[in-house]
């Protein structure tokens, strides 16, 4: 099934049941309001919810009404946590190499993850805010899931099963932020402004077969000021699965349901071509094209975001359809951002 949140002047939203093609909606209110409150007791409510899915899907539901992506929050407006991998290792080596760094061995065997804010998420179609262009602007196309509740000491297999929800982020970064923020030795921070994930989550019986091992077989589409610029494969290279990226967590603590897991920058290998490296998959990421750049010519070229720049984050399953909906964002400074809540 579908789920979503829709604004209704609240911190948290309202839950709705969205059809499968991404046209209707209805309300789940008498099932639950909140997506956590399914998530919590996923058991018992979750089959409920899905035979609103069901109605809605076949034309029997009452109340229905049309989607309307830019009405959604995110899936989650807030969580328990968000915790954020690097689960693709040719996006690591991509960035060691074009600084003439070396791979550390226990990044191919342990995976790299960084605890996130979750307390204000921003929804699939609302502004990115930065205070300053020269921040670095960076947006990052993901892949998440969101978790039931996992106990401590899961083995990846046991934490596959404590998956209930996948759905799409763009993990915004500040790259010219993040340097001093890791020489103190101690992660990104101010270098990671708020997230914002696709209008829907989904249960994973959605992405049918596509659904393997942990791994969403499907392109992730970036399309940055109106241009595609990546369409990279979110299964085939994918390093660490979803279970053992929750597995990672688990190791020393319970994982409580409502917990938000990305699997880092979707990449892709290039291939050589007349004795030259090409990456014909594109990039999910501003940084890795720079990387691309500097490995290829001794120096980045592209630049990073602008005030105005528009990003769309979408993936489509093997009959053409979107899955999820698409993140569609522009950048916009505060200033910006006021005088359009005001007008």
């Amino acid at each position: 099934m579908k789920l979503a949140t829709l604004k209704d002047g609240s911190r948290d939203g309202q839950l709705v049941v969205v059809s499968r093609d991404l046209t209707s909606a209805h309300y789940a209110t008498g099932i639950a309001n909140r997506l956590q409150q399914a998530l919590d007791d996923w058991g018992f409510i979750g089959p409920q919810l899905q035979d609103l899915y069901d109605s809605l899907n076949a034309g029997r539901a009452r109340h229905a009404f049309p989607f309307d992506p830019t009405q959604c929050m995110a899936p989650l407006p807030r969580a328990y946590q968000w915790a954020d991998g690097s689960a693709y290792i040719n996006h690591v080596e991509l960035v060691r190499k074009a600084r003439n760094a070396e791979v550390p061995q226990s990044f191919y065997t342990d995976p790299l993850m960084y605890q996130g804010g979750s307390d204000d998420f921003i929804g699939p179609c609302d502004p990115v805010v930065v205070p300053n262009e020269a921040f670095g602007i960076d947006f990052e196309a993901e892949i998440a899931v969101v978790t039931g509740d996992v106990r401590m000491g899961a083995t990846p297999a046991q934490a596959l099963d404590g998956i209930r929800l996948v759905m799409l982020a763009n993990d915004v970064s500040l790259r010219n932020l993040i340097p001093a923020e890791l020489a103190k030795g101690f992660g990104f921070f101010q270098s990671k402004p708020a997230t914002s994930f696709s209008p829907v989550a989904v249960t994973i019986d959605e992405l049918g077969d596509a659904w393997q091992g942990g791994r969403v077989h499907l392109a992730l589409q970036s399309t940055w000021n109106g241009r595609k610029v990546g369409m990279c494969d979110a299964g085939e290279e994918m390093t660490f699965h979803f279970g053992q990226l929750v597995a990672h967590i688990a190791k020393t603590r319970n994982v409580r349901a409502g917990s938000i897991v990305g699997s880092g920058t979707v990449s892709n290998k290039g291939v050589e071509k007349d004795g030259r490296m090409e990456w014909p998959k594109g990039y999910s990421c501003i940084a890795e094209k720079r990387c691309i750049e500097t490995i290829q010519d001794g120096q980045p070229s592209t630049e990073f975001m602008k005030f105005g720049d528009t990003i769309r984050i979408e993936m489509k399953g093997k009959d053409g359809h979107s899955i999820f909906g698409a993140i569609e964002q522009e950048v916009v400074s505060p200033a910006s951002a006021a005088a359009n809540a005001a007008g």
